[in-house]
């Protein structure tokens, strides 16, 4: 996965989504308190309370791609919203490849310990300044991405939120995973009925969107996946033809049943499988590029960038390797947005989700339960996009 630097400008664009109702101010729980030279702010009942209360928040203390070492729980005041803002009360927060490298630093040089961490949550909107009220209200579901998601309460600017019609954890999977694959393979990948696609790590967060938008293009998909569970989930959202590396040598599966390779290939893994990918580039091929999970653990800040015989292969077949990073796509967030939002609501999208309900310690309930959705994550056992839970904090005041 990539840099979130640039998801507010990405999001400014959808924050009036249509289909998407806003409740009546009227009919949410809340009430209003004035603050003399600021703003007006609403905010819930079971939320009115002393200002001076306390939250707990997820930053980086120290530059690690090890997310234990590097990240620590930490206890501030609760932000109150300027104009413009909301303050939401997280209720999921989705966990990305990314998030080590937005430990590690290496997204922002600049940016130096403490700093917050964490990419997208959703919640209801708790408080909001006077201007914000002309199109969100107390009570209501919002989607996000902003960086510092990692917090029980998070202010979010008017221009980044996303009202949705309930506080579900799949429209987590749409904001990042599901526009990444929906552009890159539009934009990138020119899909037309009848090409190969292979797509590598298949049934993760972003893998899983893959092989639906290139089934729905009429395409033949095949799929990469590490276990006989994923297998099944894969052949579930129409896969034609997963692939258990662990259990089969994938390179000579190609070999035999796909001899004139792929049209295009989906790659996110990097290493050994980005090797194997553009060794089974069909002619005019096109490998598309959207990250690289096996090298982001690394403590090395220089990688071997060596292209070998990179270029020569992909001369031989009029072949292509493109990289997709989601913010210089800022034109076609809102469609695609918005045709991901309408196949969800009409039955048409799977949005799958791992909430660690299979792991030893139990589902990803809490702040501190995101490292061990981290860890989770780099063990590849996951199916679907993962996301922690984030209860309604017992002790935390206004």
């Amino acid at each position: 996965m990539t840099s979130f630097a640039l998801a507010g400008s990405l999001l400014s664009a959808i924050h009036r989504t249509p289909g998407i109702r806003r409740p009546a101010l009227g009919a949410a729980a809340g009430w209003l308190l004035a603050i003399p030279h600021r703003c007006l702010v609403c905010m819930l009942d079971s939320e009115a309370s002393a200002a001076s209360g306390t939250m707990r928040k997820l930053a980086v203390t120290a530059l690690s791609p090890n997310f234990r070492e590097a990240v620590r729980v930490q206890s501030v005041r609760v932000p109150s919203p300027a104009d413009g803002e909301l303050l939401v009360r997280n209720r999921f927060v989705g966990i990305n490849a990314s998030d080590i490298n937005y430990s590690a630093g290496r997204y922002n040089a600049s940016l130096q310990p403490p700093f917050d961490i964490g990419f997208e949550g959703i919640g209801e909107v708790v408080a909001l300044g006077s201007s914000a009220s002309a199109n969100y209200c107390v009570g209501q579901p919002v989607v996000y991405m902003k960086e510092g998601a990692f917090a029980e309460y998070v202010i979010v600017p008017t221009k980044t939120a996303i009202p949705v019609p309930s506080i579900k954890p799949q429209f987590l999977t749409l904001l990042l995973s599901g526009t990444t694959a929906c552009i890159s393979l539009q934009e990138l990948g020119e899909l037309t009925e009848g090409q190969k696609v292979l797509v590598t790590a298949a049934a993760g967060g972003t893998g899983q969107f893959a092989v639906q938008l290139a089934r729905a293009a009429g395409c033949h998909v095949i799929g990469t996946c590490s276990s006989e569970e994923k297998i099944r989930f894969l052949k579930s959202i129409g896969c034609d033809r997963p692939i258990n590396y662990k259990s089969e040598d994938t390179a000579a599966v190609l070999r035999k049943e796909y001899p004139e390779g792929m049209d295009v290939v989906y790659e996110s893994v990097g290493g050994d499988m980005f090797k194997l990918a553009v060794n089974h580039l069909a002619v005019k091929g096109r490998l598309l590029v959207i990250g690289s999970v096996s090298s982001y653990q690394s403590s090395l800040e220089v990688r071997d960038l060596s292209m070998g015989n990179l270029p020569l292969k992909l001369l031989m077949k009029s072949a292509s390797v493109r990289g997709f990073f989601l913010p210089h796509y800022n034109a076609h967030y809102q469609a695609s947005v918005r045709h991901l939002l309408d196949m969800y609501e009409k039955g048409g999208l799977v949005c799958e989700i791992d909430q660690g309900d299979q792991t030893s310690e139990g589902r990803f309930l809490g702040l501190e339960s995101i490292y061990r959705a981290v860890d989770y994550l780099y063990l590849g056992k996951n199916i679907g996009k993962i996301v922690a839970e984030l209860p309604q904090p017992v002790s935390a005041k206004l």
